[in-house]
């Protein structure tokens, strides 16, 4: 196989592997009913100024399954860091203990879990259509290899290959999101 071919495939691998990584990721913000200090990744606060993710400000950890501890390293924002998990809108309501936040994550009611569910359907899809502008991306490179002088056939086989890579990646997609579902469902 011609190097430009190997380079066009391995291109194509990586970006559909990068697309994964963002779901899981992506997933992970999504809570079912575990406490987890992820589910506070994305919420900002303006440290002196500078609009900083609080896991900057602060340690934060969950003890047990139900709740999650914020501690500042700066006790002179906990203020500003328990009104920023407010305005998150993430359904917590942070306690505040003086040194430290606690949050008692709620147990899921089942219209939020099918809303939860709704979500993750939507992160999947977006993973899928992130999949498949790849392909996209890839079969145009293969096509641009055809122009150049790359022989028909080893185009045929990279727009072939391509496409399994596709399958394989969409695939692995709906497993994920099969998982997530079930963590989520799962009282």
């Amino acid at each position: 196989m011609n190097d430009e071919v190997e380079f066009c495939l391995e291109e194509a691998k990586e970006g559909m592997g990068n697309a994964i990584v963002h779901l899981e990721r992506e997933f992970q913000k999504i809570r079912a009913g575990k406490a987890s200090p992820q589910m506070l990744d994305g919420v900002r606060i303006d440290y002196y100024g500078v609009n900083t993710p609080i896991d900057q400000t602060a340690n934060i950890s969950s003890p047990d399954a139900r709740q999650i501890i914020v501690q500042p390293w700066d006790k002179s924002v906990i203020g500003l860091i328990e009104k920023a998990i407010l305005a998150a809108n993430l359904g917590f309501n942070p306690r505040n203990e003086g040194d430290i936040l606690r949050i008692v994550v709620p147990t899921l009611t089942e219209e939020r879990r099918k809303d939860l569910v709704k979500r993750a359907r939507t992160e999947a899809e977006n993973a899928r259509i992130s999949v498949r502008n790849i392909r996209r991306l890839a079969n145009d490179t293969a096509k641009k290899l055809e122009k150049d002088g790359i022989p028909e056939d080893e185009v045929d086989k990279l727009e072939e290959d391509i496409q399994k890579l596709t399958d394989e990646f969409i695939s692995m997609v709906d497993k994920i999101l099969e998982t997530k579902e079930k963590d989520i469902m799962t009282v």
